[in-house]
C-alpha cells in the first residue's frame, strides 16, 4: 500500500494544509482526502505542484509499505 506522508512535510516546512491547498490550487477538502490516504490516485500535475511548493521530491511524500496479511 502507498502511505502519504504529507503531514510530516507540512510540519517540516511550517506550512498549514490550507496554505498548501491555496498555493497548489486545490480545495482543502481534496487535500484532506489526499493526506488521509483516502484518495485512489493523484494527478501528476497536482503532485508536481505540491512538490514545487514544498520544495521536495515525490518520494518525500509517498512511501510504499507492504500490506500485512
Amino acid at each position: 500500500m502507498i502511505e502519504v506522508t504529507l503531514d510530516f512535510m507540512l510540519l517540516k516546512r511550517k506550512m498549514s494544509s490550507k496554505e498548501l491547498a491555496e498555493k497548489v490550487g486545490i480545495t482543502p477538502a481534496n487535500l484532506s482526502i489526499l493526506k488521509t490516504g483516502k484518495a485512489h490516485g493523484v494527478r501528476f500535475d497536482t503532485l508536481s505542484k505540491i512538490c514545487e511548493v514544498l520544495d521536495c521530491q515525490p518520494g518525500d511524500l509517498l512511501v510504499y509499505k507492504k500490506d500485512e496479511e
